[in-house]
């Protein structure tokens, strides 16, 4: 990290390759104050390894917030993992993809500007409770709509069109 603040140059922070009880979400907005872009590459962290589909965990839902709430989504380049030998990476690369959107949609929709307030005002017990109340936001159905909207797959509905592509492009590299 000192080595990339004091060149000014472009830092990774890989979420795989840290202590599973560390998370990267805690060091980005102190980053930012010394760097003007951060890549992150998230990942899901397995004890004995790391690299593997990003799923919709706690880690990947504050690194999501941080950069949200640091107002840094233009400063932050975000790449995914997919590797995991036991699954097909197409549906690893969907299912680490959608994850990863769907916990930065979660994080817009948090009513950022009351949290700040409750915070500001030392309100700590408000804040606490905004907190609370987030995690039973209906943010399901506005992916849902969004995945609508798109011409995207709702739900696991995007497996169905994983299969069809399997059958009609992958068959044809044997």
């Amino acid at each position: 990290m000192a080595f990339a603040i004091t060149r000014g140059i472009l830092l990774t922070l890989d979420s795989g390759h840290f202590h599973p009880t560390e998370s990267i979400a805690d060091k980005i907005s102190s980053l930012l104050l010394y760097l003007d872009q951060i890549l992150l590459h998230i990942s899901r962290g397995v004890r004995w390894d790391s690299d593997h589909v990003v799923t919709f965990n706690d880690d990947l839902q504050s690194i999501a917030r941080e950069v949200i709430h640091a107002e840094a989504l233009e400063r932050i380049h975000i790449g995914l993992d997919y590797f995991d030998a036991s699954i097909n990476r197409i549906a690893a690369w969907t299912i680490g993809g959608r994850n990863t959107l769907r916990a930065l949609l979660n994080a817009l929709l948090e009513p950022i500007d009351l949290l700040r307030q409750a915070e500001a005002s030392g309100n700590y017990s408000q804040r606490l409770a905004l907190q609370e109340e987030l995690k039973a936001l209906p943010a399901g159905a506005v992916w849902d709509y969004h995945c609508m909207k798109n011409g995207v797959p709702m739900g696991v509905e995007y497996i169905n069109v994983i299969k069809e592509y399997e059958k009609r492009e992958l068959s044809k590299r044997d």
